[in-house]
C-alpha cells in the first residue's frame, strides 16, 4: 500500500490536533480540581483581611456557587470535546458537506454549511444554558428571568444573528472566492470595518432590543457624575439606568459605544446597592480604562491576532492534509473557515493565562486612576459589596487564577488599593 505525502501530513496533523486537544482537556480538568479543591478547603473561615466586611454565610455562598459552577464547567467541557470530535474526526462535517453540496452550490452552499454547524451546536448547549440559567443560578438567588423570557431572548438572539450574520458571511465567503491568494486581508479589512460599526451602532440599535435603558434620574448622583466626567476630560453621549434586574440580581455598570457615541451604562441593581461616592468610584475605575486607552488597545489587539489568524488561514486553505486531518475529505472556504475556527481555540489555549494577565494589569491601571481621581476607600468598599453580591470567591486558587481570571484576586487588588 502506498503511502502518499499528504496522507502522512494528514496523519501527523491529527496525531497534533489529538495531542492538542488531550493537553487542553486535561489542563482544563487539573486547573478545576484545584479550584474546587482549594475554595473549599478556606470555606470555613472568612480571610482575615476581609473580617468584619463579609460575613460567614456570604462567603460560604460564594464558595459553594464557585464550586458549582466550577463543576458544571468540567460537564459542560466534556460536552464541548465530543461535540467537536463529533464535527472533525467522527465526520459530522462530512456529513454535512455531502447534503449541502447534493442540493445546493457556491454562496447559499456555504451559508447554509456554516449555518447548520451553528443551530447544531445551538441545540446541543440549550440543555446547558437551562441548568446554568435555572438550577445554578436559581438555587444561589441570583436568577430573575422567567422561561418566557429566556425564550424570546433565544429568539431575538437567532433572529439577529440571522439578519446581521448572513450578510457578513455572503461578504466573507465572496471575498474568500473573488480576492485571489489575498482574500485574507480583505477579509480582514471587511472585518475591522465590521467591528467598528457594529461598536457605535449597539448602544442605540442592538442593546435595546433586549433591555429597557432610562436616563439617570438622580439629579444629586447625575451632577455627581458629570463633575467627575468633567475632571477626567471625558465626553458621554448620556448616563442610562438599565434594567438588568429583570434578568439577574447581579450588578455591574459598563461603557458601551464608539467615539462620540459612548454612553454610560449602570444596572439598576448596582445603583441600589451603592453609595453615591461608591458609585463614582466604579465609574471612576471604569474612566481609568479610557483615560490609559485600553479599549483601544484591546480592540488593536484583537484585530493583530485576527490579522494573524486569517493569514494563517490564507496559508492553510489549500492544503489537503489541513481537511484530511481533520476527518473531512473535501475542500472549499466555506468548509476551511469552519475548521479552522474549530480547531483554533485548541491551539491556542496556552495563550489564555498571557491574555489574563494583561486584562489584570489594566484592572490594577484603572484601579490607580480610580484611585487618583475618586475616593480609594470608597472603592474597597464597593469592591466588597459587589464580591458579596455577585458571590465571587475571595479565596480562588492561585494557579487558576493566574490563568484564567480578568480580574486580581480581591485580597490582591484591595491591598493595593490600600496601599498594602
Amino acid at each position: 500500500m502506498t503511502i502518499y505525502p499528504s496522507q502522512s501530513l494528514a496523519a501527523a496533523f491529527s496525531t497534533a490536533f489529538l495531542a492538542a486537544l488531550a493537553v487542553m482537556v486535561v489542563l482544563r480538568l487539573w486547573l478545576a480540581r484545584r479550584q474546587i479543591a482549594h475554595v473549599g478547603a478556606k470555606r470555613a473561615a472568612v480571610p482575615a483581611q476581609f473580617s468584619g466586611r463579609i460575613e460567614l454565610a456570604a462567603h460560604q455562598k460564594a464558595a459553594d456557587y464557585t464550586v458549582a459552577r466550577t463543576r458544571f464547567g468540567m460537564l459542560a467541557l466534556g460536552l464541548e470535546v465530543l461535540v467537536l470530535l463529533a464535527f472533525t474526526l467522527g465526520g459530522g462535517l462530512q456529513a454535512l458537506h455531502e447534503f449541502w453540496n447534493a442540493r445546493l452550490d457556491g454562496l447559499p452552499y456555504g451559508i447554509a454549511l456554516i449555518f447548520s454547524v451553528m443551530a447544531i451546536s445551538g441545540v446541543i448547549d440549550l440543555p446547558f444554558a437551562l441548568y446554568r440559567q435555572f438550577v445554578i443560578e436559581e438555587k444561589f438567588g441570583f436568577n430573575r428571568m422567567t422561561l418566557g423570557l429566556f425564550f424570546a431572548d433565544l429568539a431575538k438572539q437567532t433572529a439577529l444573528g440571522a439578519l446581521i450574520g448572513a450578510p457578513v458571511l455572503l461578504a466573507v465567503l465572496w471575498l474568500m472566492a473573488r480576492m485571489g491568494s489575498l482574500w485574507w486581508l480583505y477579509v480582514w479589512l471587511f472585518w475591522c470595518a465590521f467591528n467598528l460599526l457594529i461598536l457605535f451602532i449597539y448602544p442605540t440599535w442592538i442593546a435595546p432590543l433586549f433591555n429597557k435603558f432610562a436616563p439617570l434620574d438622580d439629579a444629586p448622583l447625575k451632577a455627581r457624575i458629570e463633575a467627575l466626567l468633567a475632571r477626567c476630560g471625558f465626553a458621554s453621549s448620556g448616563l442610562f439606568v438599565m434594567d438588568g434586574s429583570k434578568r439577574s440580581s447581579h450588578g455591574n455598570a459598563y461603557f458601551t459605544g464608539f467615539g462620540k457615541n459612548k454612553r454610560i451604562v449602570f444596572f439598576d441593581t448596582l445603583l441600589g446597592r451603592l453609595q453615591p461616592t461608591e458609585i463614582e468610584a466604579v465609574l471612576a475605575h471604569e474612566l481609568g480604562h479610557f483615560s490609559h486607552r485600553h479599549v483601544l488597545k484591546r480592540i488593536a489587539l484583537m484585530f493583530a491576532l485576527s490579522l494573524a489568524f486569517l493569514a494563517a488561514l490564507g496559508q492553510l486553505i489549500d492544503a489537503e492534509w489541513f481537511f484530511n486531518g481533520l476527518g473531512v475529505h473535501a475542500q472549499n472556504t466555506a468548509l476551511a473557515l469552519i475548521l479552522f475556527f474549530l480547531v483554533v481555540p485548541v491551539f491556542t489555549f496556552l495563550l489564555t493565562p498571557l491574555m489574563s494577565l494583561l486584562s489584570r494589569r489594566h484592572e490594577f491601571e484603572a484601579d490607580r486612576y480610580a484611585a487618583a481621581h475618586a475616593s480609594a476607600n470608597d472603592l474597597v468598599q464597593a469592591l466588597v459589596k459587589l464580591y458579596e453580591d455577585n458571590a465571587s470567591t475571595l479565596t480562588p486558587d492561585p494557579l487558576h487564577s493566574l490563568f484564567y481570571d480578568s480580574h486580581p484576586p480581591a485580597a490582591l487588588r484591595i491591598a493595593r488599593l490600600q496601599g498594602n
